[in-house]
């Protein structure tokens, strides 16, 4: 990871360590939104289903995974212009509408959904997280609450740094486990550079993810379904972990606003 981070610098600057930021704060926001609204609408349609049932982990996960298959046939695009843009050097960049453009002219419209099926596999990453944090989110809880025994367990919140480790751990674990499709995603998604000679461009294209995954172990081992995955990790968690630090602390202000408001128009009506 260190040795990337010199490279990029010594060749590009530090505009290169932020090359397609434009791109990525707009796919990041677009596939939060479109999970966040495909999660919220499954949910809902579950519980008016089921009002009854509980919603177990296996069922927390399911629908996790749910949103995040229809949030990826949304948000794909962006996310291969993207990757396109990250992995081209300096001199052969385009613009983004100009990647998305160049995609559709070599590959056609297909292009820009290369990956798809590795990224409906990941899906599973977000429903892990969640899943996972819900889980430990419980149990920290009912621990607290044990050894508070005044208060009841709906009276306990967790605090700022809680939250924070158990989304980095939560976030790590689904990135362990999902990484070997993360980084055949990437591999799909990326174009080699026009320097290299047919046959060495001809050996980096891949067909699937499955194609990435078996060259990748015939020519680095099973170590090299992992490489990455450091920096992989480092920026996953501080992005998530970051996420549900702003959730929880939002959702709580909120009750809190929402709390004020109702103690107003219950002192503007007993006035009346």
């Amino acid at each position: 990871m260190l040795d990337a981070f010199l490279k990029i610098l010594s060749a590009e600057g530090i505009v290169g360590l932020y090359s397609g930021l434009g791109p990525g704060l707009f796919g990041t926001v677009a596939t939060n939104f479109s999970y966040f609204y495909c999660w919220s609408w499954i949910r809902s349609v579950y519980q008016k289903k089921f009002p009854n049932a509980s919603q177990s982990t296996v069922v927390e996960l399911f629908l996790g995974a749910s949103a995040g298959a229809m949030s990826q046939f949304i948000t794909l695009p962006i996310a291969v212009a993207t990757t396109r843009q990250q992995t081209t050097r300096n001199i052969e960049k385009l613009s983004f509408f100009e990647t998305m453009k160049d995609i559709v002219k070599e590959e056609g419209l297909q292009g820009l959904w290369k990956g798809l099926r590795a990224s409906l596999i990941l899906c599973s990453n977000p429903a892990i997280t969640y899943g996972t944090f819900e889980r430990l989110k419980t149990i920290w809880l009912r621990r607290k609450a044990r050894l508070n025994s005044k208060l009841l367990t709906d009276q306990i919140s967790l605090s700022s740094i809680e939250v924070f480790i158990i989304g980095a751990l939560s976030k790590t674990l689904a990135t362990v486990i999902t990484y070997p499709y993360i980084m055949a995603k990437v591999k799909l998604q990326w174009k080699p550079p026009k320097t290299l000679g047919e046959k060495e461009r001809e050996r980096m294209r891949y067909n699937s993810s499955l194609d990435v995954l078996k060259k990748v172990l015939k020519s680095d081992g099973f170590i090299g379904w992992y490489q990455g995955m450091s920096a992989q990790i480092v920026k996953a968690v501080l992005c998530q972990a970051i996420l549900f630090v702003s959730k929880e602390n939002f959702a709580q202000y909120t009750i809190v606003l929402f709390r004020l408001l109702g103690d107003r128009q219950r002192k503007a009506a007993n006035r009346i």
